[in-house]
């Protein structure tokens, strides 16, 4: 069977190119071993299905007995009463044993519409006890039952039987885990149904899953070697795989569906840069893509993350990153944030951060806050010149600041105009060239703008004019950046919120820059 790259759904060893995850699921193994209660929670798309089911087939528990359920798609009758939801329960247990071949024991699991959880106690302590090995739980979905209090006290008896089971006075499973987006541990509930909803958690016995789950560079590499091995591709392993993480972070779900992109549709003779740049303009093309419609829809119905959102994606201020803030949170639950190096908040990767811009060039066109056109910005021989466009941009700031005292403000400099450029560059880089940013967060909160357009590259840095001995700086930061990006000349676009400021471009030092 031909292999290929997986981008929904589970991933398969026999029919997918995989990323070698043996690090991840050797430490999640320890837990289990160690007989550990806890949830993998992670973004959309982020490899939890696929890690369950490596689990399941791991010759490393074959000393366990492994049961893997999912609660997708259960409907709503299974929690119409403790009955039902014993049933459903019992049944998924029924069907796993039948799976793995093994004998289902008599009187184990007896009960009835009348059954209570106190019931379901006791079958789950009887089944255990007929069981020759320890049992394993992996319930995947559970996001689709985590607002259902009859879910929450589910979890309560696991809770109470995990408590006995430590003293010796109960049996119990040896080791659960859930998967979904939500932390059960953080779930409201109520004890009673007129009472109000309440931080209540059934699941405090759970530890926290810190396994990384993101692909690094060097485990996108072994993905890379299997395709090459198996298709004779030419590429740069250890360069391509670099450059995938850049773009990505490491995202599961990035990460194989530009390479998926790349084998199927663009089919270069030897990948390079330019053709993952490519993959992520033809990735951002697709009408129906559910996860960049989710992170839409995340934006649309939360006002505070979209400030936020807002501030981080353009550079306007800089956060630490603390998960235990809720907004902060959200958005990392939800793949938005991540921590950078530096430990403070920045958008997951720089797919998203396309998106999101997208987001807001949009909103502020429909709103008819952009009217700025670019003129002529090509060479004689179809290259982009970046000076025309800074020129012409330049020209088009000061005109507009000129007429507008809106625009005198210090969200135009630091907001507007920042988002007014990147839609300036829009309509040039469209269906041609391709844009991402580097967010720098210093005091300065200066910008790099990397763009792609045919087969050059350039880069570009926005920051706010803070004086002299700043600025001599950041030309030197810029100078660095551009030797490690290999790339001989440098753009920048101050914004200089003086009212004596001038609006004029300059050389310096072979970085060309304009002043708005």
């Amino acid at each position: 069977m031909k292999k290929e790259f997986q981008e929904t759904g589970s991933c398969v060893p026999k029919k997918h190119y995989m990323v070698d995850t043996t690090e991840q699921l050797n430490e999640t193994i320890e837990l289990i071993e160690r007989g550990k209660y806890f949830i993998i929670n992670r973004p959309r798309q982020f490899g939890k299905t696929t890690t369950l089911s490596l689990l399941e087939k791991s010759p490393k528990l074959a000393d366990y007995i492994i049961l893997r359920m999912s609660f997708e798609g259960i409907g709503d009758m299974c929690f119409q009463s403790e009955g039902a939801f014993i049933k459903m329960f019992v049944e998924k247990i029924k069907n796993e044993l039948e799976y793995l071949g093994i004998k289902e024991e008599e009187n184990v699991f007896l009960f009835d519409k009348e059954s209570s959880f106190a019931d379901l106690s006791k079958i789950i302590t009887n089944f255990i006890k007929a069981m020759n090995k320890p049992v394993v739980l992996l319930i995947d979905e559970v996001d689709q039952s985590s607002n259902n209090n009859l879910f929450i006290r589910f979890l309560g008896v696991l809770r109470n039987k995990y408590l006995l089971m430590n003293e010796d006075r109960d049996f119990s499973f040896h080791s659960v885990i859930l998967a979904g987006l939500h932390d059960v541990k953080n779930l409201k509930s109520k004890l009673r149904p007129n009472e109000e909803a309440t931080y209540n958690s059934p699941w405090n016995i759970a530890i926290s899953y810190d396994v990384d789950m993101t692909f690094s560079a060097k485990q996108i590499e072994t993905m890379l070697v299997e395709y090459v091995s198996a298709t004779n591709a030419n590429m740069d392993i250890a360069y391509i795989a670099k450059k995938l993480y850049y773009h990505t972070s490491g995202y599961p779900y990035f990460v194989s569906k530009l390479c998926k992109i790349i084998d199927e549709k663009i089919k270069p003779k030897v990948w390079a840069e330019i053709d993952i740049i490519e993959s992520i303009k033809i990735l951002l093309e697709e009408e129906n893509n559910p996860n960049f419609d989710k992170l839409i829809k995340i934006l649309e119905e939360s006002k505070e993350l979209t400030k936020l959102v807002k501030k981080v994606s353009l550079g306007l201020e800089s956060f630490s990153y603390n998960s235990k803030t809720p907004l902060i949170n959200f958005g990392k639950m939800h793949g938005v944030f991540r921590p950078n190096e530096k430990n403070r908040v920045v958008i997951f990767n720089k797919i998203y951060d396309k998106v999101i811009s997208e987001y807001f060039e949009s909103k502020q066109e429909i709103e008819g806050t952009l009217d700025i056109v670019p003129s002529q910005y090509l060479t004689k021989a179809g290259k982009l010149d970046l000076k025309i466009l800074l020129t012409k941009f330049k020209d088009a700031a000061k005109e507009k600041y000129s007429s507008s005292k809106k625009l005198k403000t210090k969200e135009f400099l630091e907001e507007d105009l920042r988002t007014q450029f990147f839609m300036y560059l829009k309509p040039i880089l469209n269906g041609i060239g391709f844009s991402c940013k580097e967010v720098q967060t210093c005091e300065e909160r200066r910008m790099d703008v990397v763009i792609f357009f045919r087969d050059e590259k350039f880069i570009v840095e926005l920051k706010i004019w803070r004086g002299q001995q700043q600025h001599k700086a950041g030309l030197k930061q810029l100078k660095e950046y551009m030797d490690y990006e290999n790339v001989e000349k440098g753009y920048m676009l101050i914004m200089n919120k003086n009212k004596t400021k001038e609006f004029k471009t300059t050389d310096e030092n072979g970085i060309f820059i304009a002043w708005v």
